[in-house]
């Protein structure tokens, strides 16, 4: 088993990137349980609607004849990413309070997020962690999606708008000290996302930075 010196770790990054393989691994590894955050957003999308929550909505109110510009979808992937921060922290809240290590992974898990739980978890006594995957090749998403879903064909729009929101996540991310970490080599990003996994300051500000 690895050494980490989590009890919850947020695996963020844009969709297509590994998260689910990496998280399943890590959580083998260390007898963790597994938070999918989409589940959790669409299960919030179920109980709301556009009138009363319209930050969680956006893509509903899309007519299905014209869809977005790439800026446009990306505008609104991120829109809907900070509408769903407070459920990030709620979820961290709720498995703050089991004592079984876990991974949450997701495509809208935000640093500004992750940061609020890393500080969270410090008032708890509990070790909260956050790493964001990082991929800036297009061809290599398409690639990645190609080979989980052949039956859709190319989807050049959807990995362009990934790797978008891949470099917003990563500035972000930098913002709030947290690490990013490259996707490949494929056969080493469990044990890089470890080692990535260093004890991160609440006030945002990278150990680095102190002094």
């Amino acid at each position: 088993m690895i050494d980490t010196r989590w009890d919850i770790l947020l695996l963020g990054g844009a969709s297509g990137l590994g998260k689910s393989r990496a998280a399943a691994e890590l959580a083998r590894e260390q007898g963790a349980f597994i938070v999918e955050f989409d589940d959790v957003v669409g299960a919030v999308q179920a109980i709301t609607d556009a009138e009363t929550h319209p930050g969680l909505h956006h893509f509903d109110r899309l007519p299905d004849s014209a869809p977005p510009s790439p800026d446009r979808e990306l505008q609104l992937q991120i829109a809907t990413a900070i509408a769903m921060e407070p459920a990030v922290v709620g979820v961290v809240g709720n498995r703050l309070t089991v004592p079984v290590p876990a991974v949450v992974e997701g495509d809208y898990i935000t640093p500004a997020a992750a940061a609020r739980a890393i500080r969270a978890g410090a008032a708890a006594g509990r070790g909260v962690r956050a790493v964001f995957l990082h991929e800036d090749d297009v061809a290599q998403v398409v690639a990645n999606y190609a080979d989980r879903e052949p039956e859709l064909g190319s989807q050049t729009q959807r990995a362009e708008v990934g790797v978008r929101y891949s470099r917003w996540l990563a500035d972000r991310a930098a913002q709030h000290g947290l690490p990013v970490v490259a996707c490949r080599p494929w056969r080493t990003l469990t044990r890089r996302i470890t080692q990535a996994d260093v004890p991160d300051v609440p006030d945002g500000r990278s150990a680095a930075g102190r002094g």
